[in-house]
């Protein structure tokens, strides 16, 4: 199979049980995307440190990118109609020392890039479905 296709169906399969796991036993019956804002709405996580690893989230699971740059993240807090952190560096550093965010080995335009760690998606999963 080649590996971009391959790719592509673990995401969706990701999405899919997120999804599954969000909505329990509701069933869905529009189209429409879910926002970056309705997705911090759902965990109501506080402070920057936390509403940068729950955008992360959303960009990796409802995005579909499969590392995310702190140009991401802006362009998530400004979607989602939120004030940008001064430094969002500083929030990942602060994410990654808790454990729910690590760097990756590929670059994008040539800026670092990181994942979402198992915890930090399990963090955000246990959150948003409260």
């Amino acid at each position: 199979m080649d590996e971009e296709l391959k790719k592509i169906l673990e995401n969706h399969e990701k999405r899919i049980a997120y999804l599954e796991l969000f909505l329990g036993e509701k069933k869905v019956f529009s189209s429409k995307k879910l926002s970056p804002k309705e997705f911090l709405l759902t965990g109501k996580p506080e402070g920057d440190v936390m509403k940068t690893l729950y955008l992360a989230y959303y960009l990796e699971k409802f995005e579909g990118l499969n590392s995310f740059a702190t140009k991401d993240i802006e362009d998530a807090f400004r979607t989602a109609k939120e004030s940008v952190p001064d430094n969002i560096n500083y929030k990942i550093i602060k994410n990654i020392e808790k454990g729910f965010i690590v760097e990756t080995k590929e670059k994008k335009d040539n800026l670092k890039t990181w994942n979402l760690t198992k915890s930090g998606e399990e963090y955000v999963e246990s959150k948003t479905r409260q």
